[in-house]
């Protein structure tokens, strides 16, 4: 989880017009927004994912955000958090955990098979490799996300 914390010259209710009318016209994404009672506005962005094959294209990025009334009324603190969505961490994990288990397996003397090393090796450099590339793409969603965000809210 990345955070990102910054503060805008408008009120709450400005921004979160502005943020609904760029965000929720744009095809493919997910935008929910809800307003609390003591003033705090949250809002929530993904894209969505309308094919099963089109999962490993999409962005697995999940964007959390508060909008925080201060003591000025003309200032808003804005806090977002980018998170990966849970399936991408839970295919990650599975790979490495297979292929660890395969090859504490060879370890303890339950398996003595060259396949057996074979798949653990290639299930574990499958999970670091998904786990790189994962990560990378992460990167460069947050930073695709940061300058909508910024174009956004400077107009």
């Amino acid at each position: 989880m990345k955070r990102w914390n910054f503060k805008v010259d408008d009120n709450p209710n400005e921004i979160s017009k502005k943020l609904e009318s760029a965000l929720g016209t744009i095809q493919g994404t997910v935008f929910n927004l809800s307003r609390d009672k003591n003033s705090v506005v949250t809002f929530k962005v993904r894209k969505r994912v309308l094919y099963a094959w089109y999962m490993v294209f999409q962005n697995w990025t999940i964007v959390n955000g508060k909008l925080l009334k201060t003591d000025n009324d003309n200032k808003t603190n804005v806090e977002i958090n980018f998170t990966q969505h849970f399936l991408i961490v839970l295919i990650i994990f599975t790979h490495i955990l297979l292929g660890l288990s395969f090859l504490i397996a060879i370890i303890s003397g339950k398996s003595n098979g060259t396949s057996t090393y074979v798949i653990g090796g290639i299930l574990l450099v499958i999970g670091i490799i998904l786990w790189i590339a994962i990560q990378k793409k992460f990167e460069k969603d947050i930073k695709n996300y940061k300058t909508l965000i910024s174009e956004i809210l400077e107009t």
